[in-house]
């Protein structure tokens, strides 16, 4: 009886007043389309990199998980699950347009692989207060299946982009490809912030300072 009572208090419970239910999966979508686009280029973008700088990059990882873990005190608060939001939105946003106007070498490369590192140390906190925000079993299954659906549409669009840069445009390079959707990533991205800024309760934001907790 216990364990029944506390899934119906789960579906019943309401999300976060600082969050906006469906703005925030509407921003988690759209991210996913940028996630499964983006996800064979970095393939191409890394190919300068040396396996040594993949071992240093996982431990540069696993000591920023770490690090963020230790803050969690501090950090498991809505205004701060916002601002580390925009940081990792903002990275991004810098990559693709680092893509767009550097050439493709080593330095390059090594910008683009901390970008994602530094994203990628942030990740599990993001997750925890996407639940700790959303709380309720069908909003996170919304926010799941929005967060697939994005993901698969994203590389559909990948998929149909780098064939029709070769069929139809003659571009067959690999890193020529990757260029050229970072024009559409561009965009996607774009709309990926503009997504998250509309996501957030301001007010309520400015007035929350309790730690998320179910």
């Amino acid at each position: 009886w216990t364990s029944r009572s506390a899934g119906c208090g789960l579906l019943s419970m309401e999300t976060h007043p600082a969050i906006r239910p469906a703005g925030f999966i509407v921003y988690k979508f759209l991210n996913s389309i940028f996630l499964g686009l983006s996800v064979g280029a970095v393939f191409v973008l890394y190919t300068p990199l040396s396996p040594s700088i993949f071992s240093a990059g996982g431990i540069g990882l696993a000591l920023g998980t770490v690090l963020v873990a230790t803050q969690y005190r501090r950090i498991l608060v809505p205004i701060w699950f916002y601002r580390l939001s925009l940081l990792v939105e903002f990275t991004t946003l810098i990559g693709v347009v680092a893509v767009l106007i550097l050439p493709l070498d080593l330095t390059l490369a090594l910008f683009i692989y901390i970008g994602y590192q530094i994203t990628f140390a942030l990740g599990g906190y993001l997750v925890r207060c996407e639940t700790l925000l959303m709380v309720s079993v069908d909003q996170l299954r919304k926010l799941d299946v929005a967060k697939q659906a994005g993901y698969l549409v994203g590389m559909a669009a990948a998929w149909a982009a780098y064939t029709g840069l070769a069929a139809f445009a003659g571009i067959e390079d690999r890193a020529a490809q990757v260029v050229a959707l970072h024009w559409p990533l561009l965009v996607t991205e774009a709309a990926v912030i503009a997504a998250l800024l509309l996501a957030f309760n301001q007010d309520e934001l400015r007035s929350t300072s309790a730690p998320l907790a179910l």
